[in-house]
C-alpha cells in the first residue's frame, strides 16, 4: 500500500486547487486547506479547512502541523504584464509566508508552482516567481518546483488558438527548445505532476518543466 499523505494546501478554493483536493481525496491522502473566513463553502466536500490569511504566515503556520506536505498555490488571476504590482502584493508575499510556514511547522515536502522561463514576456511575473524559487532554495526544505507556462481548462481556453503555432515553432531547429520549454499544459497533466510530485517526495530540490509535466503519470491508487 502506497504512503498516504497529510497535505496542506494555499490557493485551494482556485482554479487548480479545487482539482488538486478532489484527486488527492480520491486517492485517500488527507488534505486541509487555507481559506479567508467565509470561503470555507468553496472547498470540495472531505477537505478541512483552516482559516487565514495567505499572506501573513502568523495568521496559520501554527495550523499546518501535522501536515508533511505542503502544497503552495496562490496567485494573482489571469496573470499579465499589467499586473506587476499584484505580482508583488500576492504572489510574493504569500509564496514567501507559505515557506516561513512550512518551516515552522517542520513539513517534509515542500510543492511550489512557479513558472517557465525565461521568456520575452511577462517579465514581473517570472522575476517573482524565480525570487520565490531562490527563498525555497535557500531555505533548506525538500522542495518539488512545477514550472508550467499556461494552464488550459476550464475558463482559460483561448491559447488553444495558438497550438499551430507551437506545432510549427517545435519543427524550426531555433525554437524548437522555446517551444518546448514554454509550451501549454492541460489541467489534467498539471494535477497528475501535482499528484505525483505529493506522492513522490524528493530528498532535495527537484524542478519538472513543461516536458516533465506533460509526461507525469499516477499510479494506481490503492
Amino acid at each position: 500500500m502506497g504512503t498516504k499523505h497529510n497535505v496542506f494546501i494555499t490557493g485551494g478554493t482556485g482554479y487548480m486547487g479545487r482539482s488538486l483536493i478532489i484527486q488527492l481525496l480520491n486517492r485517500g491522502h488527507q488534505v486541509r486547506a487555507l481559506v479567508r473566513r467565509g470561503s470555507e463553502a468553496k472547498l470540495p466536500g472531505g477537505c478541512n479547512p483552516v482559516v487565514g490569511d495567505a499572506l501573513k504566515a502568523e495568521s496559520y503556520a501554527s495550523q499546518v502541523a501535522p501536515a508533511d506536505t505542503f502544497v503552495q498555490l496562490v496567485g494573482t488571476p489571469s496573470p499579465s504584464p499589467r499586473k506587476a504590482q499584484q505580482f508583488r502584493d500576492v504572489d510574493l508575499a504569500s509564496g514567501l509566508a507559505g515557506i516561513d510556514a512550512a518551516k515552522q511547522a517542520h513539513v517534509e515536502h515542500f510543492i511550489y508552482v512557479s513558472v517557465a522561463h525565461p521568456a520575452s514576456i511577462m517579465q514581473a511575473y517570472i522575476e517573482v516567481r524565480t525570487e520565490c524559487e531562490e527563498a525555497l532554495r535557500r531555505s533548506g526544505l525538500r522542495a518539488t518546483i512545477l514550472r508550467p507556462w499556461y494552464v488550459l481548462g476550464p475558463g482559460h481556453r483561448w491559447p488553444y488558438l495558438l497550438l499551430p503555432v507551437y506545432a510549427v515553432a517545435s519543427l524550426l531547429p531555433g525554437s524548437r527548445e522555446t517551444a518546448r520549454r514554454l509550451g501549454l499544459v492541460t489541467l489534467r497533466q498539471m494535477t497528475t505532476a501535482l499528484v505525483n510530485a505529493v506522492e513522490n517526495p524528493v530528498q532535495d530540490v527537484r524542478v519538472l518543466e513543461v516536458p516533465a509535466i506533460r509526461n507525469c503519470r499516477m499510479s494506481m491508487a490503492d
